[in-house]
């Protein structure tokens, strides 16, 4: 994304590494919330056990989009002053929410942190489902077209209510 927006402006500018950014930080927070269901599925599936050993991989990809995307839009906007006089926009109030919940998960994510606190760490790291919500609104309100992102939360509501199902069953 970097080296596009450098060798071609013209071409790739701000609205595309903004999109790209965010759309990858999407897609792998998806894959991330995916392992559990896929785990209960097909417990013995080498696919299944490399997404369960890789998740906090995979969490950490996730901010690192969502980092690199706040930063175009920090970037962007060039002063404390803009970036204040915006966050009454419900999209860019529930983008960084979503963002302030990311951030002690992308933090406590290693083992460090799951040993010094215990259970706290799971309870700490269910904040990944307020703020996918969060993120996923982010999308549908700050999208030219929100179909896309309609359809993302249609695939992420499937993938939360198969997830509950069968922690259920």
């Amino acid at each position: 994304m970097a080296g596009r927006w450098q060798f071609t402006p013209d071409a790739y500018g701000y609205g595309h590494a903004i999109a790209d950014s965010g759309d990858w930080a999407a897609w792998l927070l998806m894959v991330t919330l995916a392992v559990t269901p896929l785990r209960l599925l097909f417990r013995k599936s080498a696919v299944a056990k490399w997404l369960v050993r890789h998740r906090r991989d995979l969490g950490v990809a996730s901010f690192a989009y969502a980092l690199l995307h706040t930063g175009v839009y920090l970037w962007k906007k060039g002063t404390l002053e803009l970036v204040l006089a915006e966050m009454g926009e419900g999209f860019i109030l529930a983008g960084w929410l979503a963002f302030a919940l990311f951030l002690p998960l992308a933090i406590t994510s290693n083992d460090a942190s799951m040993r010094a606190l215990k259970r706290s760490w799971k309870t700490l790291h269910r904040l990944v489902y307020p703020a996918a919500v969060l993120t996923f609104l982010h999308w549908v309100w700050s999208a030219f077209d929100p179909t896309t992102a309609w359809i993302h939360v249609g695939i992420l509501a499937a993938i939360e209510g198969l997830r509950i199902w069968l922690q259920r069953r």
